[in-house]
């Protein structure tokens, strides 16, 4: 394994992470910082629910889409034998300094986001078929409770769940991974869940129902 390519990788995948998707995008079509509104974060939700579905969907997708090149860049630059269990220990590392560098991006002081789309691009290049059941479960717990907190974390601890009830790795580590992003997830959301106790988290979607 050459240890310059290594050392690139990585390099790459956390600048990947910090490309602030939320912020440029805030300030340069609606001149404002997204973290100083709203829940404070430079996520795509936080976008969504302060500047709309139109800033925030592309918000989203260029955050997912930027975590799925850096998990993939160890496959580009053929580290390791393909379908490895090496190789896919080294995407899941490439895969966190892409989430850390989405938290603590260079570019934007250090000041990002939860990660949330950042795992969600990450996983997708490693388990596309489990994260997609993953996706399903977000969507579905979405379009029930409104509530994307709740939605990520319940996704979040599908993971596992499902990993190792139909699914299956060569990779301990990514077992292990997997484990560690559903707690991750949970403390990420640690303010989420004590609003949701008192019951003030917002909600992204509000069905309507019609007065009688």
């Amino acid at each position: 394994m050459n240890i310059l390519n290594l050392v690139v990788v990585y390099v790459l995948a956390y600048l990947l992470g910090s490309i602030p998707t939320a912020v440029w995008i805030g300030k340069a079509f609606h001149k404002v910082d997204i973290r100083d509104h709203g829940s404070g974060n430079a996520g795509a939700t936080n976008t969504i629910r302060v500047l709309g579905w139109k800033t925030g969907i592309p918000v989203m997708i260029v955050d997912v889409a930027k975590s799925w090149l850096a998990t993939m860049l160890p496959v580009f630059f053929n580290l390791a034998e393909s379908g490895s269990a090496l190789l896919i220990d080294l995407q899941i590392l490439a895969g966190v300094f892409a989430i850390t560098g989405h938290i603590f991006p260079v570019f934007a002081g250090f000041r990002g986001g939860k990660g949330v789309a950042c795992v969600f691009g990450s996983l997708l290049a490693l388990q596309p078929v489990l994260t997609l059941c993953c996706m399903g479960v977000f969507l579905v717990v979405l379009l029930i409770t409104g509530i994307v907190s709740v939605s990520s974390m319940c996704a979040g601890i599908a993971f596992p769940v499902l990993l190792f009830s139909f699914f299956d790795s060569p990779s301990i580590i990514f077992k292990i991974f997997s484990l560690l992003v559903a707690v991750a997830l949970l403390l990420t959301h640690r303010k989420n869940i004590e609003r949701l106790i008192k019951g003030e988290e917002s909600k992204l979607i509000r069905w309507r129902t019609k007065a009688k």
